[in-house]
């Protein structure tokens, strides 16, 4: 175990018994009483004081080419050490990643490989990525842990990814606010219902979050997993659209992937190819100049167009963008936003 920070203790200390402590790391705000742990199943309260279990636990790695997490206008065609622990703070129905996500919370069971900060930076820069991302379970849960290799990443030339489903709290966010340089964070629905019924969250700290992400000048691109029946209606695909262009920006990249049957869902179909298309094109006729259609293999949505002449910018096959200059349309010679170089970075 290692000391946990963002907490308060709910009650006197000093006394004979442990008091309850309030965990201040993300929107559910825990209430976690003596030798328990909070919905995340990865914090702990220790004799009235927090401790993350996971602070040393990588329970997976590996180098991945950025555009898989998905960022397609952060420093495509380089590579990121991508790494994440057991835990999360969500529990959606269709969680591709169960097994690692879920594992704290219903057995008590913390697997990983002990690992310091000092030895994941070292691991980027022999594989000769630009950047590590953190990510494959929820970042926000071994927040400790990201934040320090955050930090050492930044003094070795390193950036930092963020992917979330970007329920932190409002201190959680600020502690890292010099440290991410990108993220990309699931917007799951545009109801409450949705987050509520399917995720056990709430909605408004995520599009809080949002915006305050975007106010913090992180490269942000967002995604949606269109699931069939549950948040792919016409009415709900353009309240999502309107928000990403009007509270966004309309240069913010949407990812709207394809959901295959897994976890608790897998009595639901897949994600037709006509549902995602006719989502792309809602989110171009909100005005979003990016909008791209994932978990398709060849799919020709997963390209950059310009938005001022619709010349193709950036082609991708699998996981992997071509080489080119991508930051002016070779057509026009419009903008094309995104963080081309990491020059381009503060």
């Amino acid at each position: 175990m290692h000391p946990a920070r963002l907490w308060r203790p709910l009650g006197e200390t000093g006394g004979s018994a442990p008091v309850n402590i309030q965990c201040r790391l993300c929107n559910h705000f825990c209430n976690i009483a003596p030798d328990e742990t909070g919905l995340c199943g990865v914090r702990k309260n220790v004799g009235g004081k927090l401790f993350t279990l996971v602070h040393d636990k990588v329970a997976a790695a590996n180098l991945d080419p950025v555009e898989k997490k998905p960022l397609y206008h952060f420093l495509p065609g380089t590579n990121t050490f991508s790494f994440g622990t057991a835990g999360c703070n969500l529990a959606c129905s269709f969680c591709q990643n169960y097994s690692l996500s879920t594992t704290p919370r219903l057995t008590g069971n913390i697997t990983g490989q002990l690992t310091r900060p000092e030895r994941i930076v070292a691991l980027a820069i022999e594989s000769g990525a630009k950047s590590i991302a953190y990510t494959y379970s929820e970042p926000t849960v071994f927040f400790e842990l990201m934040a320090e290799t955050a930090e050492l990443a930044i003094q070795h030339g390193l950036k930092n990814i963020m992917v979330s489903n970007g329920f932190q709290s409002p201190e959680c966010l600020a502690e890292l606010k010099d440290l991410i340089h990108a993220c990309n964070i699931d917007l799951k629905a545009a109801t409450e219902s949705f987050y509520h019924t399917i995720c056990n969250a709430h909605i408004r700290p995520v599009l809080r979050n949002l915006k305050t992400i975007r106010d913090m000048g992180w490269w942000l691109e967002v995604t949606t997993l269109l699931v069939p029946g549950e948040n792919d209606s016409k009415d709900e695909i353009e309240t999502l659209a309107r928000f990403i262009n009007d509270e966004l920006g309309s240069d913010t990249p949407w990812h709207i992937s394809r959901f295959h049957p897994t976890y608790k869902m897998q009595d639901h179909v897949a994600t037709p190819l006509e549902a995602l298309e006719q989502a792309a094109a809602i989110g171009k006729k909100a005005g979003l100049h990016y909008v791209y259609v994932g978990n398709i293999h060849g799919h020709e949505g997963r390209d950059t167009q310009c938005p001022t002449c619709g010349c193709t910018v950036i082609r991708r096959k699998s996981y992997t963008a071509a080489k080119n200059d991508y930051s002016h349309c070779p057509a026009c010679k419009a903008h094309i936003a995104g963080v081309w170089s990491t020059n381009d970075l503060r």
